[in-house]
């Protein structure tokens, strides 16, 4: 009955403003309807929205332009600090984390140039540590680890030829290559991976081969004139073969694009489980280190052995007892041990770095970064650790750093985010 009343009321009333008697006739057909049982379901409008719009765009705002302007610029920069704050750490984690690596890693070498395969050890035994914490499953006894979704066997290839690689990048210090042009001719892999790639069956475009006959022009201009740079300084000191740490380098470059396009089919075959490729690449390969251990110790007796960093004199501190202060002043770090301790940190950094920046852009953003990266890490170089190079060196230096983002720019078009996960695998983001 309720409901005829209404339907007759709006047939019977015209179209005319609300009035105070129409409101309350209103009001009693709805209490007339709740109490027959008919169930009421009121019309929400939302006009937060509108407001939120009109607010933004100062659609009748009395306010001056400038403010207005001033108040937009504001809730811009409010709604996207979450974005900005993601950004800065990405690059944060990149430029902090791999420059610091590097510095500390130059640190090391120009005392004990010999201790690269300790300082592999122990990045080998951090990162198959913390990769424990990811593939961890308590449901799984003895050994708590996640089920693989790769054979382990498909890893055993992929395992040797990353460890030979990271011991020989390693190794080469031992034979008077600096970090400066080992930057330089480890950016130069676009070689050997356009190469083993074209053996492989793959083909390139004509850009990249024109960027890597560029890239190996100036890697051979760079590696030339710093030999001969370098030449009378090994013969009046009796220092290792210049020719031989190229070799090295050359050889690990080979092995790394062989590598690279094994690691490539296994994902393709299996999907890319980079964490499980990262946790058991290193943990499976810390028994291959068993032959060097005896040299190992070695080293690692020459890096306690090194000059002692300090802490702050607290002499200033008048609140502390006496006997607190002499025993903070007694306090002495061995230089190189912090410094290998601050190598493997900061390269840590730097892989969860590259890895966050390749889930969160494209491989062009990518591809800059890195480039950028490597020619700051490049100039840190030079500059706090007083390294000079010839001048043919820089130019091919420059040369490669040129050609190198233009094969990377040209290959991001359709290789896509997995291959900078595998370039922070493989270990070639330091």
């Amino acid at each position: 009955m309720a409901r005829k009343r209404r339907a007759d009321s709006s047939n019977s009333t015209p179209s005319t403003p609300m009035t105070a008697t129409r409101r309350r006739s209103t009001l009693r057909d709805l209490q007339t309807s709740a109490a027959d049982g008919d169930v009421i379901i009121p019309k929400v409008i939302d006009a937060r929205p509108s407001l939120e719009k009109a607010e933004m765009y100062g659609i009748d705002d009395l306010r001056p332009a400038s403010s207005r302007m001033m108040a937009l610029a504001g809730r811009i920069f409010i709604e996207t600090i979450p974005q900005w704050l993601a950004i800065g750490a990405m690059l944060g984690l990149i430029f902090g984390g791999c420059c610091s690596n590097v510095f500390a890693l130059e640190a090391i070498v120009k005392i004990e140039p010999e201790s690269g395969t300790l300082l592999t050890f122990v990045q080998f035994l951090f990162v198959a540590t913390t990769g424990y914490i990811s593939q961890f499953d308590r449901n799984r006894p003895p050994h708590f680890l996640r089920p693989n979704k790769v054979p382990i066997r498909r890893w055993l290839i992929n395992i040797l030829l990353f460890f030979t690689i990271n011991v020989l990048n390693n190794h080469a210090f031992s034979y008077n290559i600096s970090v400066p042009i080992h930057i330089i001719l480890r950016s130069g892999g676009s070689i050997t991976t356009l190469a083993a790639g074209y053996l492989w069956g793959k083909r390139f475009s004509r850009l990249q081969v024109f960027a890597v006959t560029l890239l190996t022009i100036g890697v051979v201009i760079a590696a030339w004139t710093d030999q001969q740079a370098k030449k009378e300084v090994e013969e009046a000191h009796g220092l290792p073969s210049f020719s031989t740490g190229l070799a090295i380098l050359f050889f690990a470059q080979v092995l790394s694009a062989i590598m690279g396009l094994y690691t490539e089919e296994t994902y393709r075959e299996y999907g890319p489980h980079w964490k499980e490729n990262l946790f058991y690449s290193h943990l499976l390969a810390l028994p291959l280190f068993a032959p060097f251990i005896p040299s190992m110790y070695k080293q690692f007796l020459k890096l306690a052995a090194s000059l002692p960093l300090g802490l702050p004199a607290y002499d200033s501190i008048n609140h502390l007892p006496a006997e607190l202060q002499k025993g903070l002043g007694a306090i002495h770090l061995p230089s190189q041990l912090v410094y290998l301790v601050m190598n493997v940190l900061t390269q840590y950094a730097c892989i969860r770095g590259v890895n966050l920046l390749a889930s969160a852009s494209s491989a062009l953003t990518v591809t800059i970064v890195l480039n950028v990266r490597k020619l700051v890490s490049l100039l840190l170089s030079i500059w706090l650790f007083g390294n000079r190079l010839a001048p043919g060196t820089l130019i091919g230096a420059f040369i490669v750093f040129f050609a190198g983002g233009m094969y990377g720019l040209e290959g991001s078009k359709s290789s896509g985010r997995a291959r900078y996960r595998a370039i922070a695998i493989n270990g070639k983001v330091g």
